[in-house]
């Protein structure tokens, strides 16, 4: 359960590719009173999605060097030349 929590929070930052990003240009739009053009919503997507992966790559990279203490791995390899 906690991971759903988890999930739906992050499913609403307001990330274009992301459901509160959706969220945030409807608020855009009804305080504007008209639609977002389409080349500024292809410029906020196309960022949202690179924000995205490279959130995903950080924390999947912070996971392996936690869980294999690359540094230490590469001090021991240090040490046997």
């Amino acid at each position: 359960m906690f991971l759903s929590i988890q999930l739906g929070l992050l499913n609403l930052l307001p990330l274009p590719v992301l459901d509160g990003g959706h969220l945030f240009f409807f608020a855009i739009e009804t305080i504007t009173r008209r639609p977002v053009s389409i080349k500024v919503r292809t410029w906020a997507e196309q960022a949202g999605f690179v924000m995205l992966i490279s959130l995903m790559l950080l924390v999947t990279l912070n996971d392996i060097q936690s869980l294999w203490d690359i540094p230490g791995l590469l001090a021991k390899i240090r040490s046997h030349f």
